[in-house]
């Protein structure tokens, strides 16, 4: 990927949760090409440190942690490693997240004869599953910025970005804790603005739309590759008609964390979905 516009990070530290992850790890690049240190945080130490190997025989500089999002001491103890190679963090992007089947519903809608059907409805879904998916999501945005934030205070262009979703401006069927959960990261990246307007960090957020991964690949294609009925109500809500590719996020991503670019935007949530939360269906 060669960008197609100039955002000078020079000697920014830039930490990035969940940055072994499909999206997370394409703005890891980009932000990387913009001459910032990349620490790539992620869970699976091995896969953080083989993404940041690929990075640096690419000509940049990154480093791979370990660190769990849901575990405050790992948190300290990745900063800690981070402050040691890199230096103070000028810039967090909280990526990690995610949803899990035990939180999801088979049905959209509850039907009277659901009993008979064999099927996991809202009476069914597992609240461990529920409060994993929901911990992911926000403490897991909450715990990395009360650790990495502290790096921060009374520093110039230092500023936070979150990873919220469309969800978190309507609720999508199926997914009510990871609907809930985008929801409360939206809001957190507002009150976090406000709480830091005062010692010079800017904390926003991007929405994606819909981006066929992994993640949510049972929802959107069945067995065979062809798209579900969900797939099909999908792109017939999105005006440009199709699904987001990660090349998307990248421009608003540098935008927001450059504070040349963005020094006088904090609190905001930029949708990146080709129009679907602008299409009344008509």
């Amino acid at each position: 990927m060669q960008l197609p516009f100039t955002i000078d990070l020079k000697d920014k530290v830039v930490v990035i949760t969940g940055a072994a992850g499909v999206i997370c790890s394409h703005l890891s690049r980009a932000i990387a090409q913009c001459g910032a240190k990349v620490a790539i945080l992620d869970r699976d130490e091995a896969k953080a440190r083989q993404f940041a190997d690929e990075l640096n025989a690419e000509g940049y500089t990154a480093k791979g942690f370990e660190a769990n999002v849901l575990i405050k001491d790992s948190l300290k103890k990745c900063r800690e490693a981070v402050l040691k190679e890199f230096g103070k963090c000028d810039i967090l992007i909280n990526g990690a997240g995610g949803n899990n089947p035990k939180a999801t519903t088979d049905n959209e809608y509850a039907e009277l004869d659901d009993a008979t059907k064999g099927i996991k409805t809202f009476f069914d879904l597992d609240q461990s599953g529920v409060e994993f998916v929901f911990n992911l999501n926000f403490i897991g945005t909450l715990l990395p910025t009360q650790v990495f934030s502290q790096d921060m205070v009374g520093r110039e262009g230092c500023n936070i970005l979150n990873i919220s979703s469309m969800n978190a401006y309507t609720p999508l069927t199926k997914i009510p804790a990871y609907s809930g959960a985008k929801a409360a990261v939206s809001n957190f990246t507002q009150w976090l603005a406000v709480h830091f307007s005062h010692i010079g960090i800017r904390v926003n957020a991007i929405a994606p739309g819909f981006f066929s991964t992994k993640q949510n690949a049972q929802l959107l294609w069945n067995a065979d590759g062809t798209p579900t009925q969900r797939t099909g109500k999908i792109l017939a809500a999105t005006p440009m008609g199709r699904f987001g590719e990660v090349d998307d996020l990248v421009g608003a991503t540098l935008f927001l964390i450059s504070s040349a670019a963005a020094g006088f935007v904090t609190g905001v949530c930029i949708p990146i979905d080709g129009g679907f939360s602008s299409y009344s269906g008509v």
